[in-house]
């Protein structure tokens, strides 16, 4: 009888635990009001936003359920790659030391994965411009048949099979369902209040400590003032705009950059000007990560420009092509570019995987 009641009040306390479990999860995403909006701070030296969030509003729910479904493998057709498989926190969520972007299958893109950061201040999106929206962006990658190659629909449904799932949409959205435009609207809200902006540059242009910059720090800024800032442009760094920077062609890729988008010959060999905040993170460098360093980068910009078809005029503009620099002048500018790496972002405890 002792036997009987020892294990008959296993069994209860073992249910009632499950029960706590269950509500302690559910609560986590109820506790929070679905209205309750997350409290992100727009930088005094960022523009506006290019992007229109009145519409989908970050919410607390909504960024959490965002954050689950970025390391999310269950968005690709196998369950086996997530949007931070090719876009890790500690390289400013690029796929650090990947030439180009990998896929399921172990499939290989032809394009170097951009960093997520800052993105509802840009206004163009992907290295041929894709997508022009927040809302719409993590389409691309998902449909990509080299990439995720799934559909919003197949998501729909395996997620729909997961409790927590189920909770954290509820908690998150009016209308509570599991939809393909509720995943975007997360994932959009989420990529929203992935802010940079608490580099040793920003110290220094908004007068905080520890924005000191060395002397050879000022001259790289005076130089980049001069030379970059006409493309790499306001301190998000990105002009959005397309340009053929005159990267000597690859045969056996043959990439039309944006005119595999437009499909207007004006276009080809035309790559969206990436923003160089963590640049010092995301090597290697260009559309093709040609570049495995910021030294290569610059040799090229100074002697290494070829004028192929559709070459942007800023690079015309010296008497000859691209950018002439001495090494001093180099070492200068890698050295104001290294003072962008945001610490903070790449280690913020509210962009990690959290299961």
């Amino acid at each position: 009888m002792n036997l009987f009641f020892r294990q008959f009040s296993h069994l209860v306390i073992s249910f009632f635990l499950v029960v706590f479990v269950s509500c302690s999860e559910e609560d986590e995403y109820k506790s929070i009001d679905q209205d309750s909006p997350y409290d992100f701070v727009i930088p005094s030296n960022f523009p506006e936003m290019a992007q229109d969030i009145s519409l989908n509003y970050p919410t607390k729910n909504g960024v959490a359920l965002g954050r689950k479904l970025f390391y999310e493998p269950k968005l690709s057709r196998d369950n086996t790659i997530s949007c931070a498989f090719c876009h890790e926190q500690s390289s400013a969520f690029t796929h650090h030391g990947h030439d180009f972007s990998h896929g399921i299958n172990n499939l290989i893109g032809n394009r170097n994965a951009p960093s997520v950061q800052n993105m509802a201040f840009q206004s163009e999106f992907f290295y041929d411009g894709a997508s022009n929206s927040i809302q719409m962006l993590s389409i691309v990658p998902i449909h990509n048949p080299v990439e995720m190659d799934e559909s919003l629909p197949g998501i729909v449904e395996k997620l729909k099979q997961d409790p927590q799932y189920v909770r954290m949409f509820e908690a998150a959205f009016e209308n509570g369902q599991v939809s393909s435009s509720n995943i975007l609207n997360a994932l959009a809200q989420f990529m929203t209040v992935m802010i940079s902006a608490d580099s040793k540059y920003d110290k220094y242009v908004r007068n905080e400590q520890g924005g000191n910059l060395t002397t050879q720090e000022l001259q790289g800024l005076s130089l980049f003032q001069t030379n970059c800032a006409s493309c790499h442009a306001t301190d998000v760094f990105t002009d959005s705009s397309f340009r053929n920077n005159g990267l000597p062609i690859n045969p056996s890729l043959n990439d039309l950059g944006r005119e595999t988008v437009t499909g207007f010959d004006y276009d080809r060999y035309k790559f969206k000007v990436p923003s160089l905040r963590n640049i010092e993170l995301t090597a290697p460098y260009m559309h093709d990560g040609r570049f495995g360093s910021l030294q290569s980068v610059l040799n090229f910009y100074s002697t290494g420009v070829q004028n192929t078809q559709n070459l942007d005029p800023l690079l015309q503009q010296h008497g000859t092509l691209g950018i002439p620099l001495t090494q001093e002048q180099k070492e200068a500018i890698i050295a104001f570019l290294k003072t962008l790496t945001d610490e903070k972002f790449i280690t913020n405890p509210e962009f990690y995987h959290q299961t």
